[in-house]
């Protein structure tokens, strides 16, 4: 893997001779620059579009349909088997065409699960012979019927239930989407500046080693040390070499991550500043769980599972005994060979029916399906209860984590400036050959150990800082919750 990004990060030196943009970016810089144009932030914006577009399409349902539909025309020319006035049966040759026109404007009506419309028709046949042909008109302008069902399920009063929580949860799943961004923005941050540090670090060494090296061959030569120091040294130095060199690697590595997830080309150089300042934060446990049951999704999808599993109970029941259905309708008709005569001396029209379905055996399977959808809502329920259980200790616990990570890096940070002043003092007092080799290095050791602990500590806060925000869906800083503005995400 290493040889793989040594080949690329070599090839991108070789690809032409764009100039090289240098940009040098702060903790919110890349922040900000992660939640507008990286891959993440892209998926999660279309993810919620196809979300919206569901809910849309939900919400149309209950909303009037208009429909236009049209025969022009149906040919038909046959020999088909009729009855005749008189009663018998006959073959008869047909030849005949049929146009028909018709308009139907329709409702659904979610508190009964029926529907109503009204609709008005057109029909017009022609009966073509040899000699003549023959037209004839059929309208009905007006016909207003309901279609409801009298006992049976009723999925929409359920879908009203259910489908607003869906998108409330997509949206409140956009937001957590772009706090996963800002932390995965964190982490590679603080990869590429550990990776600066490093490198820092590895430069450093090298200079020290190297003059440390110098001073100990001239110190050996005039017997003041040992051989054996004289090679650690010399090992020190070229340990510290092929460090800078690995340094280099993995810091062209980081930043070659850094630079695709923000989306940049290889003519994009970056150069991190690292974050000095911390707010000064703390946060309420109580509060915490207070905003994270309002706004984190996982408890709007924990309430929606609950729903869906009352709905299949109820779906269950419904299904176990009598079940019936109503049409009925009411309309206009006529007929005539003349087309301006069928809207007039118009005829009633009217259709009633009642269809009924009793189950008379079904060897329990009514029964049992009854039972399983209750099962079902049972594993739900306790499901959901563990869920919610979890999702609050998880609160508490990073909450609890989070309020400690402004002492960690303070003592990280204090630790570093001891530890590089304990340096300082221990390479004097070699220089002057009061100390030996094995104590300088310990402490080069824990010098450089310290200044990495810091970093590690800074990452760990703002690592935890914005999962608090991901799992509260609520800024504490401006004690304001978290939101987009969704309407604008659709355009």
């Amino acid at each position: 893997m290493r040889l793989f990004f040594l080949l690329l990060i070599a090839g991108f030196s070789f690809t032409g001779s764009a100039q090289v943009q240098t940009l040098h970016l702060t903790l919110d810089d890349v922040i900000r620059i992660a939640r507008e144009q990286s891959i993440m932030a892209i998926r999660a914006k279309h993810r919620f579009r196809g979300s919206y577009w569901e809910y849309r399409t939900h919400k149309a349902k209950f909303r009037p349909s208009l429909t236009l539909e049209g025969t022009l025309p149906d040919l038909n020319r046959s020999i088909d088997k009729i009855t005749l006035p008189d009663g018998s049966d006959a073959f008869v040759e047909r030849s005949l065409a049929n146009y028909t026109v018709s308009a139907f404007l329709t409702q659904n009506i979610a508190p009964t699960g029926g529907s109503i419309f009204m609709s008005s028709e057109m029909q017009r046949i022609d009966l073509l012979r040899d000699d003549e042909t023959t037209t004839n008109y059929l309208s009905t302008p007006v016909s207003i019927g309901l279609r409801q069902p009298i006992k049976a399920h009723n999925s929409f009063r359920w879908e009203r239930k259910i489908e607003p929580l869906k998108y409330e949860a997509a949206q409140k799943s956009y937001v957590e989407s772009l706090e996963n961004v800002n932390i995965r923005a964190v982490n590679y941050f603080f990869d590429l500046a550990l990776a600066q540090v490093n490198l820092q670090i590895a430069r450093l060494n090298y200079a020290n080693n190297d003059t440390l090296y110098q001073i100990a061959k001239g110190r050996f030569n005039i017997g003041t040390i040992a051989e054996n120091e004289l090679l650690q040294l010399e090992l020190a130095f070229l340990t510290s070499s092929t460090d800078l060199n690995e340094a280099g690697i993995q810091l062209e590595i980081n930043k070659f991550q850094l630079r695709s997830f923000l989306g940049y080309n290889e003519n994009v150089d970056i150069e991190l500043i690292v974050p000095a300042e911390i707010p000064e934060l703390e946060v309420d446990v109580a509060q915490a769980l207070e905003h994270a049951h309002a706004n984190n999704p996982t408890i709007i999808d924990l309430q929606r599972q609950l729903l869906e599993a009352d709905a299949s109970v109820a779906e269950a029941k419904a299904e176990r005994g009598l079940q019936a259905d109503l049409f009925a309708s009411f309309g206009l008709t006529q007929q005539s060979p003349v087309i301006a005569s069928v809207y007039q001396g118009t005829q009633d029209q009217e259709r009633l029916r009642i269809g009924l379905e009793v189950p008379i055996l079904d060897w329990g399977l009514a029964k049992g399906r009854f039972k399983m959808a209750q099962s079902n809502q049972e594993v739900t329920r306790t499901n959901a209860m563990q869920d919610e259980i979890d999702f609050d200790q998880n609160v508490m616990l990073q909450v609890m984590q989070f309020n400690l990570q402004d002492d960690q890096l303070r003592i990280a940070a204090k630790s570093d400036t001891v530890a590089q002043m304990r340096y300082n003092v221990t390479k004097q007092r070699f220089y002057i050959g009061k100390i030996d080799v094995t104590d300088l290095n310990i402490a080069l050791t824990e010098r450089d150990d310290a200044t990495r602990r810091y970093l590690t500590a800074l990452q760990n806060y703002w690592n935890y800082f914005f999962n608090i925000r991901r799992l509260t869906l609520y800024d504490f800083e401006k004690d304001l919750p978290l939101t987009e503005n969704f309407e604008a995400l659709v355009q």
